[in-house]
């Protein structure tokens, strides 16, 4: 995303745009400036102010090549079908690289289709000079864009990633609060439900704590140490990714919790602690947002004092060893708490971080163009959800194209953009764009037509394509159909200045439908991508990920707790796929139901594995030095055999035969003994991994039941 000040930059763009024709007395112009300007929009991604320099010229370079092969093979279809198919292939599959690609792709094919537009619809451009002159004006409304989207992210470099940060607290704190929810004594919960809901909510803080690293990451490079706001910026980040670990965790079953506590008070205070501590996280965006100073809430502090309090009551009457073994997870739950308020607090200066041992961030991008051409190459299989994306686009815009020719060859290129607009990788994605980009264009019509009237001068229709560029920026990532509606009104404004829009208005009605219908037939019948077909490959990653991220753990208990890259990186790979898995999981319910006959199998194993992620974050946010020799090498083993049980499961889910499921996945008993008995440490890492086991077991049954083979071949199948 470019950040929310881009309708600020569209603003300042497009009215000095419309200033500038006014002043010359070139109203004529500014449709193809207004359109240049919205496609460079439309390729901004966050950068630094040097390397959104570097993108902003790679974009006027594909931009210049597009603009200029549509001037010259529009009149010769033999060359202009394949150059369109070829482009959209290339230009989607730019995004295997990254995402600034992904976006000058896209921008790219707008702009092509932009030019088609005006070439169709100018009398100036029925000549060669005409086009030229056409597909110049475009891009000087890219280039004129670029200069306010340089300028601002020079001037402005930490405005992105105050935003980000706030966001990813926002976030954070819902998660947090959410989490809360779990901690009701009260018997017959469905917790399978709340972890659900769990899992959705780690996506979009897993998405946010993404963004924020790829923010400050541009910002910082992999050399130079950062200063001021920046340095501030990163040590809040590292924060974030400590209080997203200790909030994930889990300690221990919380029925049995709520079933051995029913008449206590202690979740109820647990409940307390963390609700305050989400009210905290939410107090921290703002204060982000704000500039303010963060300030602790004592009240926390003295909600934990009253939890330990209520825990050594609670210990001086138990007896039951099996309410005793709960009460040291409910123990583990406070200290967990206290370090999780512990790290709030340093919000207040987290430039103090600065003395951890290493504060690096893995660098994604590619470091070469070798690395860039691999990245696109290991994309050229039918098994890429890019590559079938490609392909898909491709030929939906050939199919346009000779529904086009075949109905109304004069101002029919609006099928192409509706087709280029509505089709997503995502069936899901697809099918809500089409709904709303229909009903948005008959909405933007409507409006049209009566601001015309209203509003007959020419200067005053300027100004409602100004404001109009500027909502649709403003709405196009929460509220497509508004946005769709503002960018309708935009095209009628700027084509009124040079012609009658009135004849705009019904073909462009029709045109969306025809686009919108054939984004939706290629999404059918062009090498449909149905999530079911991609559940094995992404669950077998998650397990792999969850497998290396134990590894990481049970090594820092070696040597004490230590927040190196290589253990951060584990542990975010291990969020990453999480959120992957279930994004596509709920992505799967939204497409038709003969395509996932198992998506029932599909959500129980990710809330097993989100389940499972919950219990390794505790192992994680407990991480101690253990000192026993023969204590830490039999903790070890029993720590790489679920994680070799792990990756036994990844295999089997990509496809081996039964017998290939993870040995030794029997829970394995979580009782001290020997030596063991006083060690704290050494208990919760056993309760722990025992727990681990148990989810493993679960996750073992939920892949055979997705691997059983169906008759019928559909896509849950192997």
């Amino acid at each position: 995303m470019a950040g929310r000040a881009q309708p600020l930059r569209v603003l300042l763009t497009l009215g000095s745009l419309m200033a500038i024709g006014s002043l010359s007395g070139h109203a004529e112009a500014m449709t193809p400036l207004f359109l240049g300007a919205i496609a460079s929009a439309l390729a901004e991604t966050d950068d630094s102010g040097r390397g959104r320099l570097r993108a902003q010229a790679v974009t006027l370079v594909c931009f210049a090549a597009a603009a200029f092969a549509v001037v010259s093979w529009i009149d010769t279809p033999a060359l202009f079908i394949p150059g369109l198919a070829l482009s959209a292939f290339s230009l989607t599959m730019l995004g295997a690289i990254e995402p600034r690609y992904k976006a000058v792709g896209f921008a790219t094919l707008a702009l092509a289709i932009y030019a088609m537009l005006g070439i169709d619809g100018s009398a100036a451009a029925s000549s060669d000079a005409g086009r030229r002159e056409e597909a110049l004006l475009l891009l000087a409304g890219a280039a004129w864009y670029g200069v306010f989207s340089v300028a601002w992210c020079t001037l402005f470099p930490a405005q992105p990633v105050q935003a980000q940060l706030a966001g990813l607290f926002r976030v954070l704190g819902d998660y947090v609060c959410f989490k809360a929810s779990l901690f009701e004594p009260l018997r017959g919960i469905d917790v399978e439900r709340k972890r659900l809901s769990l899992a959705q909510l780690n996506a979009r803080v897993v998405a946010e704590l993404n963004a924020a690293k790829e923010g400050i990451f541009r910002r910082i490079g992999t050399t130079r140490a950062p200063t001021g706001r920046i340095a501030r910026y990163r040590g809040l980040y590292l924060i974030a990714q400590d209080v997203h670990e200790r909030a994930t965790s889990s300690h221990d079953d919380y029925n049995a919790l709520a079933d051995a506590f029913f008449h206590s008070d202690l979740l109820y205070r647990c409940q307390r602690v963390l609700s305050l501590q989400g009210e905290a996280c939410r107090r921290l965006a703002r204060s982000i947002e704000r500039r303010e100073p963060f300030a602790a809430d004592p009240a926390t502090g003295h909600a934990l004092v009253e939890l330990q309090s209520a825990i050594d009551h609670e210990r001086a009457q138990l007896r039951e060893p099996r309410r005793m073994a709960l009460l040291a997870s409910v123990e583990a739950m406070a200290w967990n708490f206290a370090q999780l308020e512990r790290q709030l607090a340093g919000a207040t200066e987290p430039s103090a971080r600065a003395g951890r041992a290493d504060m690096g961030l893995f660098d994604r991008s590619p470091q070469s163009g070798r690395e860039m051409v691999e990245r696109v190459r290991r994309q050229f299989t039918p098994r890429s959800a890019l590559f079938r994306h490609a392909l898909r686009l491709a030929v939906a815009l050939v199919a346009g194209y000779g529904v086009m020719l075949l109905i109304h060859p004069v101002r029919g290129y609006w099928i192409l953009l509706t087709t280029l607009f509505v089709c997503q990788q995502a069936w899901g994605d697809t099918v809500s764009r089409v709904g709303q980009r229909i009903a948005g264009t008959a909405i933007g019509v409507v409006a049209g037509w009566a601001l015309l009237v209203l509003f007959p001068q020419p200067w005053a229709q300027s100004l409602l394509a100004v404001a109009a560029g500027v909502f649709f920026f403003a709405t196009r990532a929460t509220r497509y159909l508004v946005a769709t509606a503002a960018v309708t009104v935009l095209v009628l404004m700027c084509f009124n200045q040079v012609g009658d829009s009135d004849v705009l208005m019904l073909p462009r009605l029709i045109d969306t439908a025809i686009g919108s219908m054939i984004a939706a037939l290629a999404m059918v019948l062009v090498l449909p991508h149905w999530q079911a077909r991609r559940f094995s490959d992404l669950a077998a990653t998650t397990l792999r990920n969850h497998a290396h991220y134990l590894r990481q753990i049970a090594g820092q208990y070696r040597s004490g707790a230590r927040d190196d890259l290589a253990y951060r990186l584990a542990r975010r790979n291990a969020h990453n796929a999480d959120a992957t898995l279930s994004t596509a999981v709920f992505e799967m319910f939204r497409e038709p139901g003969f395509v996932r006959p198992r998506a029932g199998t599909a959500l129980r194993f990710l809330i097993q594995s989100h389940t499972l992620l919950s219990y390794l974050s505790a192992l994680g946010a407990h991480r101690v030095a253990l000192h026993a020799p023969q204590q830490l090498d039999a903790l070890r083993v029993e720590a790489e055999g679920a994680a070799a049980a792990l990756d036994a499961l990844a295999a089997y889910m990509e496809g081996g035969s039964p017998d290939a499921g993870p040995a030794g996945a029997e829970p394995i008993d979580p009782a001290p003994g020997g030596d063991e008995a006083g060690d704290h440490a050494a208990r919760l890492f056993r309760t722990e991994l025992a727990l681990v086991r148990q989810q493993i077991g679960s996750l073992r049954e939920q892949a055979g039941r997705w691997l059983q083979p169906q008759p019928d071949g559909a896509p849950g199948s192997p």
